[in-house]
């Protein structure tokens, strides 16, 4: 079995079998991709089958030179992933990587903004211009829905249920959830559905997407991040904020105002309750004050 064989296969077996989204897709393939260039650059002729456990190892070794431990910790576990795939078509009987450890890595916490911080952001946006409509319900729809980037930008009309308060979203693995949406997102959106969307000349295909560039297309996700870092300069604010940074200060906002765990993990689109969990380590004065609050001993 070559590597470009085994590789094509894969890719189809992640998007069918596991349902990962084309981001997720390069990713886990990209890492077999760098094994692909090593074998090759150090004439080494090892197939997908036959590699050892000590010809990865020394690949990973020499990776580990440009690449933090979280960066290592991910391309062990995507080559894990790879690996596994091939015992489970029954191309190999075991899995090279099974006894190479990943680095210990910390828990790294999300970065957040504060309900001020968020303010000042989307009062930056300038309103006299074209698109700081479109801006404005952008930020508002990130912020007050806790949506992934592409969660946003492939955000249809058809996909709001503003009557029963809820928006429908589709996100990893084109798995489809409710959530609920704020008066104050409805009404942004609103405003820039009749203000401006309805005077755009939208080209065939992208009628029923909701927010569009200037040609009247799907925004792109690298616009979504320009978009944000231009506000963010503008402010001053000495942070780094990505379309993300909305997405954990809602869940953040949610759980430091009593709200439960489990509703924020299906608000978020989380598989497991362990992803969500994270946002408990962010503010240790709100678990202060629910010790004090429920505690029988307090």
């Amino acid at each position: 079995m070559k590597w470009t064989n085994a590789l094509k296969d894969y890719q189809l077996y992640l998007k069918i079998e596991r349902g990962l989204s084309q981001n997720s897709i390069e990713s886990y393939c990209l890492d077999i991709e760098k094994v692909m260039s090593y074998l090759e650059e150090n004439k080494i002729s090892s197939s997908p089958i036959s590699i050892s456990s000590d010809e990865i190892q020394q690949f990973i070794y020499q990776s580990a030179k440009s690449l933090n431990a979280r960066s290592q910790s991910r391309l062990i576990s995507g080559l894990r992933s790879f690996f596994n795939y091939l015992i489970f078509e029954d191309y190999r009987k075991d899995n090279p990587l099974e006894l190479i450890e990943s680095p210990k890595i910390g828990r790294k916490l999300p970065d957040t903004l504060s309900e001020d911080e968020i303010d000042s952001i989307i009062q930056a946006v300038d309103l006299s211009k074209p698109e700081g409509e479109r801006n404005r319900a952008i930020l508002e729809t990130l912020y007050g829905c806790g949506l992934r980037v592409s969660e946003l930008i492939n955000l249809k009309l058809s996909d709001l249920y503003f009557e029963e308060g809820f928006i429908k979203v589709t996100g990893k693995g084109d798995k489809q959830r409710f959530v609920p949406i704020v008066a104050t997102t409805v009404k942004y959106i609103n405003i820039y559905k009749t203000e401006v969307r309805n005077h755009m000349n939208v080209q065939p295909g992208f009628e029923d997407t909701l927010f569009l560039n200037r040609r009247g297309k799907q925004l792109t996700r690298a616009m979504i991040f320009t978009i944000i870092k231009q506000l963010v300069e503008k402010i001053g604010l000495k942070k780094n904020v990505s379309p993300h940074t909305f997405r954990h200060s809602f869940a953040t906002h949610l759980l430091q105002n009593n709200a439960d765990l489990r509703a924020i993990q299906l608000m978020l689109g989380h598989e497991s309750i362990t992803t969500t969990e994270i946002y408990v380590h962010l503010d240790k004065s709100h678990l202060t004050e629910v010790v004090e609050k429920y505690h029988p001993r307090k």
